[in-house]
């Protein structure tokens, strides 16, 4: 019987912070392209964001480890936090491909992100270094993309902007993320000199 590749999804962004919308799509992910694992991968600076994350590169690598603790399939990849200056795909595939040559990667892109791709650096390379999987989010469009797979992934009306207004304002967010990061998000003090 031969060896069957091992699938790795990856799922990067800011996860400022995670929350339950990024878990029940990382989860849809694995189940309907039947990946063995979703790597979330939390970018130390974003190109397109510069400058403009609510947390660190380092609180919102713990607060993806600690939303997925104990979930199957999933996994924080420090692969762009442990690497000095601006997240590009590209260098990241790269550097995952040859640490791991033996597993076949998938880049998981949601519709809003896919729209830019053009424009990301190396963009002609990114799909000669992992299949790339465009999924459905809520309030974009979802026509599908010239040339890319698309998948649907259940819509969740929640987003890391409204999480962060949330916890400045003083509103609960139980409910919006895990309650580990809740709770480290509450110790830290995270999010509270945002503008509302």
């Amino acid at each position: 019987m031969g060896r069957r590749d091992v699938r790795v999804g990856l799922l990067g962004g800011s996860f400022d912070p995670i929350h339950l919308g990024h878990l029940l799509v990382a989860q849809a992910l694995v189940e309907r392209l039947e990946l063995d694992q979703v790597r979330l991968i939390p970018v130390r600076e974003q190109p397109f964001k510069a400058g403009r994350h609510g947390a660190g590169a380092e609180d919102r690598a713990a607060m993806v480890a600690l939303g997925i603790l104990g979930e199957f399939g999933l996994m924080v990849d420090r692969v762009e936090v442990d690497r000095p200056g601006p997240s590009y795909t590209a260098d990241t595939l790269r550097l995952l491909r040859a640490r791991e040559p033996d597993i076949s990667w998938t880049l998981l892109v949601g519709t809003d992100a896919a729209k830019d791709l053009p424009l990301w650096r190396e963009s002609a390379t990114i799909p000669t270094l992992a299949e790339i999987v465009v999924f459905n989010r809520p309030g974009t469009e979802s026509s599908p993309i010239p040339g890319l797979r698309s998948i649907e992934v259940p819509a969740v009306d929640i987003s890391a902007t409204a999480v962060r207004q949330r916890v400045n304002r003083g509103r609960s967010i139980r409910y919006w993320v895990p309650d580990a990061v809740a709770t480290y998000i509450a110790a830290h003090r995270l999010y509270r000199d945002e503008e509302s």
